[in-house]
C-alpha cells in the first residue's frame, strides 16, 4: 500500500499481534511494531507514519509529553485507530480516560472500567452507508462478538456499527431472543487533516469472538516475526477497508 502504519500492542508479535500483523502482511500494509511490555520512545517520532494503531498498549506506556507529540502529529495528517481491549480506552489497565490521546478519539471514555463480556449473543449491525462497510455482508451474514469496550460517540462522530446484545431463552421447547442492549461498535471521525477512528472491540481472541472467522473463505496469513493465523474472508476484509480508509487521506 506504500502507506507506512505504526502498531502498538496485542502483547506481542507472536501471541495476539499474530492476528492484525497477520492481516496488515496479507493485505500489503508496511507497518512496524511495538509489543505490549515496550514502552514507546521518543525515537518513534522519527518515523513518517501515516496511520497509528493501539490496541491493548496501556497509555503507562506514553509519557504526558509523548501524548502531546501524537497529538501534534494527528493535527498535522497523521490517522489514529484505537481498537479495544483489557488495556485499551479505560478497561482494566487502559486508562486513556481524560488524555491527549482520548481528546483526538471521536468517543468519550467511561469513568472507571469499561469492559463489557457477553455470555449470550451479541451481533453486529451497520448503522450507515460508508465505504469501509458497504461491500461487506453486515445484513445478510450478521457476524457476533464476544466482548468490548463500552464508550459514547462525540457530537459529530459517525457511528458505522453497533453491538447489539440479545437476552436468549428456552420457553415451551422453542428457543427465543430479546433485544437487551445497544452499543456502539466502530465511530469515525474525519477533518480537512486526518482521520480517527475507536473499534470498541478486540481484534484478537477472545473478544472478537465469532467476528474471527466471518467470511466465505479462509484467509491464511502470517507476519514476520508472528505466528501464522487463519481467520475469516470477511473479518480480514473489514479491517482491511478500515485501516485504508485511514490511511488514504
Amino acid at each position: 500500500m506504500g502507506e507506512r502504519i505504526l502498531y502498538l500492542g496485542d502483547t506481542a508479535l507472536d501471541q495476539q499481534a499474530s492476528y492484525l500483523a497477520g492481516i496488515l502482511t496479507h493485505f500489503g500494509f508496511d507497518f512496524d511494531y511495538i509489543a505490549s511490555d515496550t514502552k514507546y520512545s521518543d525515537s518513534h517520532h522519527a518515523g513518517d507514519y501515516k496511520l497509528m494503531i493501539i490496541s491493548d498498549y496501556p497509555s503507562c506506556n506514553f509519557t504526558e509529553d509523548q501524548m502531546h507529540a501524537i497529538a501534534s502529529k494527528v493535527k498535522a495528517g497523521m490517522s489514529l485507530l484505537m481498537i479495544g481491549g483489557w488495556e485499551s480506552f479505560i478497561g482494566l489497565e487502559g486508562d486513556y480516560g481524560h488524555t491527549p490521546i482520548e481528546d483526538l478519539l471521536p468517543v468519550t471514555m467511561k469513568a472507571s472500567d469499561d469492559r463489557m463480556n457477553f455470555s449470550s449473543p451479541c451481533m453486529v449491525m451497520a448503522e450507515q452507508s460508508h465505504e469501509i462497510i458497504d461491500a461487506l455482508p453486515f445484513d445478510s451474514d450478521v457476524p457476533a462478538i464476544g466482548g468490548m469496550n463500552s464508550f459514547t460517540p462525540k457530537a459529530g462522530a459517525d457511528v458505522l456499527l453497533s453491538a447489539v446484545q440479545f437476552k436468549a431463552a428456552i420457553k415451551n421447547g422453542e428457543m427465543t431472543f430479546t433485544e437487551s442492549g445497544k452499543h456502539p461498535l466502530l465511530v469515525i471521525h474525519e477533518d480537512d487533516s486526518s482521520r480517527v477512528a475507536a473499534f470498541a472491540s478486540d481484534v484478537a481472541p477472545h473478544w472478537v469472538g465469532p467476528l474471527v472467522d466471518w467470511g466465505d473463505s479462509r484467509i491464511k496469513a502470517q507476519a514476520k516475526g508472528a505466528d501464522s493465523v487463519e481467520v475469516g474472508s470477511w473479518y480480514g476484509q473489514f479491517f482491511a477497508n478500515l485501516i485504508n480508509w485511514l490511511t488514504q487521506l
